[in-house]
């Protein structure tokens, strides 16, 4: 018995137990032919544009004839889902083999090695340290150019590797990006672009009264919130002496934290590229947070809805205009290509407020690249590609944007975020394939075929899912068990799960089953050992 649960330790080292100054270090771009463009090479052997770039069929082509390996090296693939469908040479370098070594362009090293992560970037530091990855990285180098790499997250050692490996990095430097993730910058370069925020105050705080005397203007219900970290963690509602005192020790270690007045809201999220054209924004869409059937932290996020009617017309156009500005003050910051923005909607006034900034791809990226508008041009992600390169191009950002804010093309999808969210540790010994499933009329799942793109679910008894977790991780508090994605709503006009999202849940838990742990030192290493959770998100 102990002898399998140590196996079990051992393995959750070996796989995953789950899912500045502004002109300073600009990012290098990358040459035409780097970028997939068409190129001619001159007498001396220098690449050079054969034309401008001037519409979305340039881009295409450009991109489906890209002979440069392009990575994305992440935990998962799961953020960039379907995007080796229009970039020639795309991979994914993956830590999490989501997909039983099923998937081509999916490559997971086979030996692990114990380490301690503390974030995400500690994951793709591992990997591009990897042997293996190095093998498979220089296998498909082009001299020195081994090409180019992209991340949810990384930091200055990322930066420092890629260049030791000939990779070049597609997004603004390590530390540019740190400055622009800083939830009170963020308020900030809001306030400059005239993006207003929810009613609120920075400063230090160092007790409860010193929290009240700084904010008396915006009552006693409060939302506080750290500069960095994940919303579900980093976001405290405190109404009373005891709400503070229970996140006191985090709120006073920081030294400025945004105090808000807490508002009827629902929270809204919206991703954007800033192109050097101008910033392409893609449509308004809901967020699930918070739900105790998918996540075991309030206020955590736990899945998105994209539909044409996500709002009212005023509210959408609101905040398309404020993404829009903002992106166009990313771009005076020396910040350019992905990143989403989060709403508050007031539900009482309609007011659109700022909420925060994640300058990168993020967790609603597997929807914005999947949906209709991505399609019928190209997917939002390829303007960042775009930006990274060399082209010469000029695109007409405003007509991209007026097509994309159009009702016809924004299609309905849905995804939910399935955590584990029970006190408890265990092994897991069985969980579902990733794949499509199907739901029967009395809220039946079952397993109907193996794909890797969430467009093969074709309907909405139909759904993609993504396993995280595996056979032989550990499954505790907070692990990420896996990401649904399905055509349709899943919450209803009042923000809450449909019947449809509750069974697919249900039966999605019910694929997975595991071994309890009998020794309370094995789950206490198990978890503080973990990768996501409660430690840090990896999607």
């Amino acid at each position: 018995m102990f002898a399998r649960i140590f196996d079990g330790l051992r393995r959750l080292f070996h796989s995953s137990a789950a899912a500045g100054n502004a002109g300073a270090d600009q990012p290098e771009p990358l040459t035409s032919a780097e970028a997939g463009g068409e190129a001619s090479v001159d007498p001396k052997g220098a690449t050079t544009m054969s034309s401008k770039i001037t519409s979305i069929a340039d881009v295409r082509r450009h991109f489906l004839n890209n002979k440069r390996p392009i990575y994305f090296i992440s935990a998962t693939n799961f953020n960039l889902l379907g995007i080796g469908d229009w970039v020639g040479n795309f991979r994914h370098i993956n830590y999490i083999d989501c997909f039983d070594r099923r998937q081509r362009n999916v490559f997971v090293p086979r030996e692990k090695f114990p380490r301690d992560f503390e974030g995400i970037e500690d994951i793709n530091n591992y990997l591009l340290e990897h042997k293996e990855v190095i093998d498979f990285i220089q296998s498909r180098a082009q001299g020195d150019d081994a090409g180019v790499a992209a991340f949810l997250m990384f930091d200055e050692h990322t930066e420092e590797v890629c260049k030791q490996l000939g990779l070049k990095v597609a997004f603004p430097p390590a530390a540019l990006r740190s400055r622009m993730d800083n939830k009170i910058e963020t308020v900030r370069i809001g306030n400059k672009a005239g993006v207003p925020s929810v009613p609120n105050v920075l400063a230090k705080v160092g007790s409860y009264q010193e929290l009240l005397d700084v904010s008396r203007e915006l009552g006693t219900d409060l939302v506080v919130q750290t500069a960095f970290g994940d919303s579900g963690h980093t976001t405290f509602f405190i109404a009373s002496e005891d709400d503070y005192y229970k996140h006191a020790e985090e709120i006073e270690a920081e030294p400025e934290v945004k105090i808000m007045k807490r508002i009827n809201c629902r929270g809204s999220a919206i991703e954007a590229c800033a192109t050097r054209s101008g910033t392409v924004v893609g449509p308004l869409m809901t967020e699930l947070v918070g739900f105790k059937s998918l996540t075991p932290y309030k206020g955590g996020w736990c899945g998105n809805e994209m539909f044409a009617g996500a709002f009212s017309q005023e509210v959408r156009d609101k905040a398309r205009e404020c993404t829009f500005k903002f992106g166009e003050a990313l771009r005076e910051e020396g910040y350019r290509g992905y990143f989403e923005l989060d709403f508050l909607i007031d539900m009482d006034t309609q007011d659109v407020y700022l909420g925060e900034l994640n300058p990168r791809v993020t967790g609603a990226s597997s929807l914005t690249n999947v949906a209709a508008f991505a399609h019928s041009d190209i997917p939002l992600f390829l303007f960042h590609l775009l930006e990274f390169s060399e082209l010469d191009f000029d695109l007409n950002i405003d007509e991209i944007n007026e097509r994309w804010s159009h009702p016809d093309s924004v299609d309905s999808w849905s995804q939910l975020v399935i955590k584990h969210t029970e006190e408890s540790v265990d092994l897991l010994t069985a969980a579902p394939a990733s794949g499509v499933w199907r739901m029967e009329q009395d809220g039946s799942i079952a397993y109907d075929h193996y794909d890797s793109h969430p467009h093969a679910a074709e309907n909405e008894s139909e759904a993609f899912f993504l396993r995280i977790s595996g056979e032989g991780d550990f499954r505790y508090e907070g692990a990420d068990l896996g990401i649904l994605i399905t055509r349709g709503r899943l919450m209803d006009d009042d923000f809450q799960l449909t019947e449809r999202a509750k069974s697919w849940i249900e039966g999605i838990r019910g694929q997975f089953s595991g071994q309890p742990l009998q020794d309370p030192v094995v789950e206490e290493v198990a978890v503080s050992h973990a990768i996501g959770g409660g430690n840090f998100k990896i999607l």
